[in-house]
């Protein structure tokens, strides 16, 4: 996705130029913030394709301004952190980030984890087309436009969120495992990865589901994976 603009927000000056030259050199347009008040005065001017975004920094840490920046954006989020544990990155992903990538790091592999989520942000539709429509509940699923809605307002959905429905949408009624799941979000393998999911899928849930706890829509099929159940 070449001319995305990215915003890079990181305390440390170095990896800030490092990853602004290297990121632009591969066909980026690039702003960058020293902290997440510096990225907040950025961010009501200018809209971004995608965010990078340092857990670790004086003041408001990255988690904290994720959860924030999630009340009234849907622009994708991947988090640097330099904490290896399972438990920091699943923080960072139920505060709504998309991916997560901990430091040190190959400037490489930050290249590649960006064009993931890139690819997975919903295109924008160009011709009109008769609306496919799932009912879930108190709301419904454009299938083609890949849009929810309740009623007549439009319910945010990140970049991950949209393209879990986008993979229930293709076979509702059918259970997709976790494992097919990593692999059609593009991610990598492992155990952690399917934990990823699963808090995606429950972070879902809290938006469409009466009873995140007890789910109607999205269920769980033991040993099977999960399904959408549309009315």
């Amino acid at each position: 996705m070449d001319d995305a603009h990215l915003l890079i927000v990181d305390d440390d000056e170095r990896i800030r130029v490092l990853l602004q030259k290297f990121l632009i050199r591969n066909g980026f347009l690039v702003s960058a913030a020293r902290d997440a008040a510096h990225a907040r005065r950025i961010l009501t001017g200018l809209e971004f394709d995608l965010i990078v975004l340092d857990v670790m920094m004086p003041g408001e840490d990255g988690i904290s301004l994720c959860r924030d920046l999630r009340t009234t954006t849907s622009t994708p989020i991947l988090l640097l952190t330099a904490k290896a544990e399972t438990g920091d990155r699943i923080s960072g992903l139920e505060a709504g980030a998309d991916d997560y990538l901990a430091k040190p790091f190959e400037p490489k592999e930050l290249l590649l984890r960006i064009n993931a989520i890139l690819r997975r942000v919903p295109a924008a539709e160009t011709v009109p087309v008769a609306p496919k429509v799932l009912n879930l509940g108190a709301f419904r699923y454009d299938i083609e436009r890949g849009e929810m809605w309740s009623g007549d307002t439009p319910v945010r959905l990140t970049a991950t969120e949209s393209q879990l429905m986008r993979i229930f949408s293709s076979s509702p009624g059918e259970p997709i495992s976790r494992s097919q799941l990593v692999e059609k979000l593009g991610r990598g393998d492992g155990r952690a990865q399917e934990r990823a999911v699963d808090v995606q899928i429950t972070r879902l849930r809290r938006k469409i589901e009466e009873d995140p706890k007890q789910p109607r829509y999205i269920q769980t099929v033991r040993g099977e994976g999960y399904l959408l159940a549309p009315d």
